[in-house]
């Protein structure tokens, strides 16, 4: 009999057992407070009947786009934030479901620091300025929110600014249709939690 082999093999079970009984640390404290805003008062507030309207509309006119589509409007979209600026984004923009979402930043004086609202494949409807990627689909914000239904929350990781120093999370989260309950697209917002109270 060799304990050692006995030892290595016992070894894995017993670790097994100490993951199961002990599982991942909780729930990062920033969950929770970020979570009760966007049910209590981001939901309201992005189920503006213009968004919703824009975000349907968008629905409607991209019903038949392919990947290499979404691919092709991703790719103009990244080209013209490489090059400061362009008709893609500069029509985005300024469209008024965008023009609703910079108020909704703005009148927080501060604690969002960003809005954007995707459709039902993860491209951009509008927003309050300029994202990275036009479309969000491969991302969590929409893979962990669009699929999962009209309660869905998603509240990422916490990230630090390098030039303010400020931290923030992003909270993404289902859009519903108000007639028919029905998920239509996703939302994101950047909250600065220096602001919040955690």
């Amino acid at each position: 009999m060799k304990p050692s082999i006995l030892f290595t093999r016992a070894l894995p079970l017993a670790l097994a057992g100490l993951v199961w009984a002990f599982p991942a640390a909780a729930e990062e404290p920033h969950v929770a407070p970020i979570t009760e805003l966007v049910n209590s008062k981001l939901k309201a507030e992005l189920g503006d009947p213009a968004i919703i309207a824009a975000i349907k509309a968008q629905n409607a006119a991209n019903q038949n786009l392919s990947q290499a589509d979404v691919d092709a409007l991703d790719q103009k979209w990244r080209a013209e934030v490489d090059s400061g600026g362009g008709e893609m984004i500069d029509g985005a923009l300024t469209a008024p479901a965008s023009v609703q979402l910079k108020k909704i930043r703005d009148d927080a004086a501060g604690m969002i620091t960003e809005v954007f609202v995707m459709d039902a494949h993860g491209l951009n409807v509008a927003q309050s300025d300029p994202t990275s990627d036009y479309w969000q689909g491969d991302e969590a914000k929409w893979q962990k929110t669009y699929g999962s239904g009209g309660d869905a929350v998603f509240v990422d990781e916490i990230e630090q600014d390098e030039s303010t120093q400020m931290l923030q999370s992003q909270a993404s989260f289902t859009i519903v249709d108000p007639e028919t309950n029905e998920p239509i697209g996703a939302a994101t917002v950047g909250i600065n939690l220096d602001m919040l109270d955690l």
